[in-house]
């Protein structure tokens, strides 16, 4: 109860001295100018001076985006506490309903784009969960407030001026344009730039309307992913059986084989036949470590991860695909896991530098290079060298845990 209350304390202080930024005189007027020089910006740049001018005049400062931009998880989320979220019966469900009232359109997307419906599906079930939630932030006012923040100006500066853009060109109106807190929109949560250049008039009413419109979404989701590199006729990959004393040094994305190599080290389909014989080129990826399931990556993973630049978001895309389209659950169990605080992840990745495990500058997040140095410090220790942060490596390097 305590950690709670101290937790909602620093919440609320935060939101207060975020809400304070721009509370003074001098600050009110340092958006009003900024607004100003914004406007002239979207003028130059080709938006009505009418429009730019009424849109201009009624965007308002959004304390609570730069309290989100600013703001860092207290804790390192686990792939089982991720993928247990994401892949739910309710989205199977819903996403096989969805596939049921979008048959045919789905149909001949795959056959133009390559894309088959259940990944449309998936990705759709995870971004706004099939359009139910699709944000609740002004997007014009949130764009505007960031591209008035020094930390990303020049980015959101654009993406301002692209969804003018878009306002204008599609008859949109700001009060319509509703959006995630960074500026994502509609059913499949574009930003504004990818708006502009991937969103597709799936309904054929002459309009792009991503928020209204399912089959606008799923047509301009089916295009930007062929956009991506999407190869036409192949999986993202699939969850693999390894064989007994795996080297798993050979995880991760550097040390890429073709599927006929994998299957010549031991490693098989879940139903115990070899991933293939091809030269399909493929990666391992181990997301909770040699205690949880293991996954082989073909290309349209890294598809996948130019859409969302997260592992554990490609593996939930692609195993929820999997299911509506009438796959089974994952064969191996998820372990349980600690929810790490960023405190014992920066304690961790101190500790790795302190014993020469160079890891780069700590920042509490388990990337490449921190896995790449739990894996050297598990195999002097004669540890399974999966490169993962396990209570076992935590004890041995005496990191104290904040959970």
């Amino acid at each position: 109860m305590k950690r709670n209350l101290l937790r909602g304390a620093k919440t609320l202080l935060l939101a207060f001295f975020s809400a304070l930024l721009f509370v003074p005189a001098h600050a009110q007027e340092s958006f009003s100018q900024c607004k100003t020089r914004l406007n002239e910006m979207a003028v130059n740049r080709g938006i009505d001076r009418e429009t730019a001018n009424s849109v201009f005049a009624q965007l308002t400062y959004q304390p609570r985006v730069i309290e989100l931009d600013r703001s860092q998880p207290e804790f390192v989320q686990t792939f089982p506490g991720y993928f247990s979220k994401r892949v739910t019966q309710w989205r199977v469900d819903k996403g096989r309903e969805m596939l049921a009232k979008h048959g045919a359109l789905l149909a001949k997307l795959n056959e133009k784009y390559g894309v088959p419906p259940h990944y449309l599906l998936a990705f759709w079930g995870l971004e706004t969960n099939f359009g139910s939630y699709k944000g609740k932030m002004p997007v014009l006012d949130s764009l505007a407030t960031l591209a008035c923040d020094p930390r990303r100006s020049d980015y959101f500066t654009q993406e301002l001026m692209v969804a003018l853009q878009l306002l204008q060109r599609e008859g949109l109106t700001a009060q319509n344009m509703i959006g995630s807190w960074a500026g994502a929109m509609g059913h499949t949560q574009f930003m504004p730039s990818a708006y502009i250049n991937y969103a597709k008039d799936g309904d054929g009413n002459g309009q792009i309307n991503l928020w209204d419109s399912e089959e606008d979404a799923l047509t301009s989701a089916a295009n930007f992913l062929a956009q991506l590199g999407w190869q036409r006729g192949f999986r993202w990959g699939r969850e693999v059986n390894l064989p007994d004393n795996f080297d798993y040094t050979l995880a991760g994305y550097s040390d890429r084989r073709t599927v006929a190599q994998w299957s010549a080290l031991g490693i098989t389909k879940t139903d115990g036949n070899p991933v293939g014989t091809g030269d399909l080129t493929a990666y391992l990826v181990v997301p909770a470590g040699h205690q949880g399931p293991a996954f082989i990556a073909y290309p349209n993973f890294r598809v996948i991860l130019r859409w969302n630049n997260s592992e554990f978001y490609a593996i939930a895309v692609g195993h929820l695909a999997d299911r509506i389209a009438g796959g089974p659950e994952l064969s191996a169990a998820l372990p349980e896991l600690p929810a790490y605080s960023r405190t014992s992840i920066l304690s961790l990745q101190k500790e790795l530098n302190r014993r020469g495990y160079d890891v780069g500058k700590p920042d509490g997040i388990i990337g490449p290079a921190t896995r790449a140095g739990i894996r050297q410090f598990q195999t002097a220790n004669q540890m399974i060298p999966d490169g993962f942060p396990s209570l076992e490596v935590m004890q041995a390097m005496g990191i104290k845990l904040d959970t």
